[in-house]
């Protein structure tokens, strides 16, 4: 079975080691690119996630790159703690939740497909542009020429999975009359910068006051030699919801935020010289019927664009992968298996991408807001303990973040590690 796969993000590479893994090995990463490089600022790989890397034996390498999650809080303006809980191994998860910039991840993935798959693998400058069904199954994949010149290329596939992202052309494809991303009016500034550890160095930090709202966490554990550590951070301002109204400008960030500490952050601090940074507008997708068809399909950001609610993108496109892989390997027939794999992994993801719009287990932050604009005296008198829960409770079953979820053995089939990296081992880790 000749698979190719549209897109070397973190989906798309994982998807290709997954197969790799599950004994499919004529399997072909097309990226649009011309060179991978470490772009980008931080994400999350949640225990679920972690836990799907260690099957691959990845759970190392991934820890050894970033820094582990013990926390997560949110606050309102004044710094007031909203909600608090423990994340990863200290909620009881067997497996941690980690923070890492994405560049590394990626470059790590990438690196471990050429040595695993060979270096043919993954080729750059190699962007998909579409697609043609062949009669009798199969799929004819068209390719533009390098650096977008030259005449156009056509990849004969058994199997053609779009990881190509926010626009997708393997989307686009399937989808011709569904025009560009939706904004919701939001826009998100985003970077690291060096910061000297807080709150004990294994913290994420969430603070709003309704309109503005920053998301801090650090990229590693132990400070260099000059005391300091990469911090993650994002600031981004909701829309007025005026019609017509301007997006934010540069002109406000981030003295909008400069003022907001929680106990040993100082955003200021933080975002001293930040005013270079770059904006772009939040966007996602609207859910969809259906992601496979035939023998093309759709995972990560091309099947469930989603608001950046819960630091659960990359999580999800691992669980794509690993699924896609999963049922390719379980049926003979590609339809067959994609058929499955759409069942397993959409409805979740659409249920999910709604709650995301909704502002995810973000919520609290906004609750707070409408109860309490000035500020509480215990976020209990304006907000009952038990809803507080019932907000991260509910989203983390949605998203399968719950210990009880995370520490069932993976759905996925048993593959083995590559010698000298054992599933314990990273389990210990």
């Amino acid at each position: 079975m000749k698979i190719v796969i549209a897109g070397a993000g973190i989906g798309g590479l994982v998807a290709a080691l997954s197969l790799h893994a599950a004994g499919l090995r004529d399997v072909r990463v097309l990226e649009a690119v011309p060179r991978i490089l470490p772009f980008g600022a931080g994400v999350n790989v949640q225990p679920v996630a972690v836990r799907e890397l260690a099957a691959l034996g990845l759970a190392e390498s991934v820890r050894g790159a970033g820094a582990e999650v013990t926390a997560l809080s949110y606050h309102n303006d004044l710094g007031q703690r909203i909600w608090h809980e423990p994340r990863g191994r200290a909620s009881g998860c067997v497996w941690p939740q980690l923070a890492l910039h994405r560049g590394v991840l990626q470059s790590l993935l990438a690196d471990t497909v050429r040595d695993r798959l060979g270096p043919d693998a993954l080729s750059t400058d190699a962007r998909v542009t579409g697609f043609t069904p062949l009669d009798g199954g199969g799929v004819e994949v068209l390719l533009a020429g390098p650096a977008g010149d030259g005449p156009e290329t056509r990849i004969r596939a058994d199997v053609l999975a779009g990881a190509d992202g926010l626009r997708s052309a393997v989307r686009r494809t399937l989808y011709p009359e569904e025009g560009a991303p939706r904004s919701n009016g939001t826009t998100v500034w985003r970077g690291v910068h060096r910061s000297t550890p807080f709150q004990g160095g294994r913290s994420m930090v969430v603070m709003g006051d309704g309109h503005w709202k920053a998301v801090v966490y650090p990229l590693a554990e132990r400070p260099d030699g000059d005391g300091l550590v990469p911090v993650n951070w994002a600031v981004s301002r909701a829309a007025t919801g005026e019609p017509g109204a301007p997006t934010a400008s540069g002109d406000a960030f981030p003295a909008a935020v400069s003022g907001w500490r929680c106990g040993d952050l100082r955003l200021g601090a933080l975002l001293a010289g930040a005013q270079a940074a770059g904006s772009f507008p939040m966007l996602d997708r609207d859910p969809l019927p259906r992601w496979s068809f035939g023998a093309v399909t759709l995972l990560g950001d091309a099947a469930h664009a989603m608001a950046p609610m819960g630091s659960n993108a990359t999580t999800q496109a691992v669980l794509d992968a690993r699924s896609l892989a999963h049922h390719l390997a379980a049926h003979g027939d590609p339809a067959r298996a994609l058929a499955a794999y759409d069942r397993d992994r959409r409805p979740p993801m659409n249920r999910l991408q709604l709650l995301n719009r909704a502002q995810g287990p973000e919520l609290v932050i906004d609750l707070a807001r409408e109860r309490a604009p000035h500020g509480f005296r215990r976020v209990e008198d304006v907000i009952p303990a038990a809803r507080l829960a019932d907000v991260a409770e509910s989203y983390a079953r949605a998203a399968g973040l719950d210990a009880a979820s995370v520490n069932a053995p993976s759905p996925y089939g048993c593959h083995r590690p590559p010698p000298g990296r054992s599933v314990e081992a990273a389990h210990e880790s």
